[in-house]
């Protein structure tokens, strides 16, 4: 019965986080509240909601039953920590920048193919490092529960980045999204950009140290 109940709870926590991504960026209801909260007030608003659902969800995952696929190695640990790290990087590079080829992306209509940043390198830079973040973690998490949770997310992920290229190609045409898809890579070196990085491996501390508190599971060191 306890097992039954664990695992409710996990399903439940699954359908509030979706509900918690979805109901609030349907058209009608985000036009409601950016109407009260502002443009900058529901980024933040939605912000915070979705890493509040996260959480819960993650808590829920550490609750449920505990059906073992694999044991926990040391290694597994180093590898997470690399792979968040580098997550962690490109997520700050893309948050709020210019991104026509993905969502997340602020600004778009000031996007210059010529210096393209992140996106020169991705196409979806947000998707890769929820993949990243995502599968990363299948690693050391060898439980069902858990990779049932990270293994939706790295999914989800990929999946994400072929259905945004259908949407994005019908949207900006054939000969426009080829051509967008074939920036340059280049690394240019900016203010911006070291800030940015700076802010990302701030970021990363701040998980690693607030990782047991909030998750109830502290990383090995």
């Amino acid at each position: 019965m306890q097992d039954l109940l664990g695992w409710v709870s996990f399903a439940s926590a699954f359908a509030v986080f979706l509900l918690t991504h979805s109901l609030p960026v349907r058209p009608k209801n985000k036009a409601r509240l950016v109407a009260v909260l502002g443009p900058a007030g529901f980024t933040l608003a939605y912000s915070l909601l979705s890493l509040a659902a996260l959480a819960f969800l993650i808590v829920a995952a550490n609750r449920a039953p505990d059906v073992l696929l694999w044991d926990r190695a040391l290694w597994q640990d180093y590898v997470t920590f690399a792979a968040v790290a580098v997550a962690c990087g490109i997520a700050s590079l893309a948050i709020a920048r210019p991104n026509p080829l993905s969502f997340g992306g602020a600004r778009n209509e000031a996007f210059d193919p010529y210096r393209p940043g992140i996106v020169g390198w991705h196409r979806h830079p947000l998707l890769l490092a929820l993949f990243l973040w995502s599968a990363s973690h299948l690693l050391p998490n060898g439980t069902l529960a858990h990779v049932i949770l990270f293994g939706i997310f790295a999914g989800f992920s990929l999946l994400g980045m072929r259905l945004i290229d259908r949407r994005k190609k019908r949207e900006l045409g054939t000969k426009r999204w080829s051509e967008l898809c074939r920036l340059p890579r280049r690394v240019t070196v900016t203010r911006s950009g070291i800030l940015r990085l700076l802010a990302g491996a701030t970021a990363f501390a701040v998980l690693l140290v607030g990782h047991g508190a909030v998750i109830g599971v502290q990383p090995a060191f």
